[in-house]
């Protein structure tokens, strides 16, 4: 039998806000620039990387033999995304995470206690006096880890309804999820432990519905909430990440590392009570919600009854998704996107005072970035302060440029204005929006 992990302190915490609410924005016209030079819009040539890892350690089963990336038209290439629903009113704003000791103490007994429950299950089934009785162990904890999902299900919807509704902050909204992701784990682990147990059971096998169960427990879990943990564990500095809520929705987003990474949950497009659905079915919907990116690399399918994991590793990232076989419906997405390679954007570019400054606009929660070039050598101007000022409030510092003249942010919901500032030396570009969302084709 493996040996059950050793239960580890989390400090986990979210800084104050840096962004206000506001309404997702829709297509707007391109940004106003107050500059001296001309206003110019174009596209990025992407280039071509090697496949991102996801931040989940199962192994992907694939239904059907891998191939190499297409020939695909860069220049048209787009990554399409679950977003909140087109009717709704989101929250959304922007949190700043980073180590603190606030709520270390809660999240550490929470990790105990689902750790020591699944201890006690062990314990129990292996210490049974008959065979008969043990048995009747492991279906007995099968089934109080299913009721433990429904709970968790049921707990994270009333999170996301009581943030999108305001009664909810994003610092507690990001605390609880990293939480229900957490407990969702611990659970899964339990379900390997069952797994294991039932092996060496005589004249029992594991029952196909943990396999089911543990697909399920999945969808709890995101690269986001991942990161925010890290960040909490202080692995990593403080990073911006954006938030965007309904009453039935969550979208998260950051930028770590060189990557987009995001995260959204759809009860709306999950039928809990669905039948099953197939491998090839389950590819085949994601195909058609997200055609460009499925032709970049054949799909891989990991999961059984009503539930079914994609992914899609790719030159450019990695696209994964879970799909309802009630509703044949994507309602889960994570992505991973190299920053050096992302086409959803629309150029800004303006020069004055001595500055070539270019500003990419992405789509709401999208990365924005800003470079920054001498405007006699067009050589990249390092360690240049860049701010971000959200619709009409105080400018804050999104950071310093790097060796290339690059800083990267979030791009919020409302009008905001870049400010490129090496004193006495002043650049504004302002009167920027978001541009439309690259929605999935279902979703339009």
């Amino acid at each position: 039998m493996r040996a059950l992990p050793v239960v580890v302190a989390v400090l986990l915490l979210v800084v104050p806000v840096a962004g206000a609410i506001s309404p997702a924005a829709g297509s707007e016209s391109p940004a106003v620039v107050q500059a001296s030079g001309p206003v110019a819009v174009d596209s990025a040539d992407p280039v071509v990387v090697d496949p991102v890892a996801v931040g989940s350690a199962d192994p992907i089963a694939p239904s059907r033999p891998q191939t190499g990336p297409s020939q695909i038209d860069r220049e048209n290439l787009t990554f399409r995304t679950l977003s909140a629903p087109a009717d709704a009113d989101p929250r959304v704003s922007s949190a700043l995470r980073g180590a603190n000791l606030g709520p270390a103490l809660s999240f550490s007994v929470d990790d105990a206690d689902a750790a020591a429950e699944t201890a006690a299950v062990v314990d129990r089934i292996e210490n049974a006096e008959t065979n008969t009785e043990r048995q009747r162990l492991i279906l007995a904890a099968l089934s109080q880890v299913e009721r433990d999902e429904v709970s968790l299900s049921s707990r994270q919807s009333d999170v996301f309804s009581a943030h999108a509704s305001g009664n909810l902050s994003d610092r507690e909204l990001l605390n609880e999820l990293v939480r229900i992701s957490a407990t969702a784990r611990e659970y899964d682990h339990r379900l390997e432990e069952i797994d294991a147990l039932s092996e060496e059971t005589d004249g029992f096998s594991s029952p196909t519905r943990l396999d089911e169960l543990q697909v399920a427990l999945q969808v709890y879990e995101g690269p986001v909430r991942d990161l925010a943990l890290s960040t909490a564990r202080g692995e990593r500095s403080a990073t911006e990440i954006h938030v965007e809520s309904t009453a039935s929705s969550v979208t998260l987003a950051a930028i770590v590392d060189g990557e987009y990474v995001r995260e959204t949950f759809r009860y709306d497009r999950w039928d809990r009570g669905g039948g099953p659905i197939s491998n090839d079915r389950a590819i085949e919907v994601t195909t058609e919600s997200y055609p460009e990116t499925a032709a970049l690399r054949q799909p891989d399918a990991f999961g059984a009854g009503a539930v079914q994991r994609i992914t899609i590793p790719h030159e450019y990232g990695l696209l994964r998704t879970f799909v309802s076989g009630g509703t044949e419906r994507v309602f889960v997405e994570h992505q991973r996107i190299d920053l050096d390679d992302f086409p959803d954007t629309e150029r800004v570019a303006a020069t004055g005072d001595g500055f070539n400054v270019t500003v990419e606009r992405s789509y709401v929660g999208g990365p924005v970035t800003v470079t920054v070039l001498d405007e006699e050598t067009g050589e990249p101007a390092p360690d240049v302060t860049v701010t971000k000022s959200v619709g009409g409030g105080d400018s804050r510092a999104i950071g310093n440029t790097n060796d290339d003249g690059v800083v990267r942010t979030l791009s919020p919901a409302e009008s905001y204005r870049i400010t490129v500032v090496d004193e006495p030396r002043v650049v504004v570009v302002d009167g920027l929006r978001p541009i439309p969302t690259p929605r999935l084709v279902d979703d339009e």
